[in-house]
């Protein structure tokens, strides 16, 4: 099972902010100032922790810690 608070930890770290900004519903790009390079370093961090494949049809659900929970969840299943 996916655990939300390692996920958010990694998220911060490729981020580069504190875990307490990474909420469930703060919109990446809006809110946490993501650009499409570091978009795209996520994934690749987020494919290489976790062992899956992300397609670049599933990357709109990567807007926030909630979808991005939901779709590793969903495939780790």
């Amino acid at each position: 099972m996916l655990d939300k608070e390692d996920l958010r930890g990694t998220l911060a770290r490729a981020m580069d902010v504190e875990p307490s900004a990474v909420t469930d519903d703060a919109d990446f790009v809006r809110h946490l100032k993501v650009d499409s390079l570091l978009a795209l370093e996520i994934v690749i961090v987020l494919e290489k922790k976790y062992g899956v494949k992300l397609h670049e049809s599933e990357f709109g659900q990567l807007t926030c810690l909630r979808g991005t929970y939901d779709l590793l969840s969903a495939k780790l299943a």
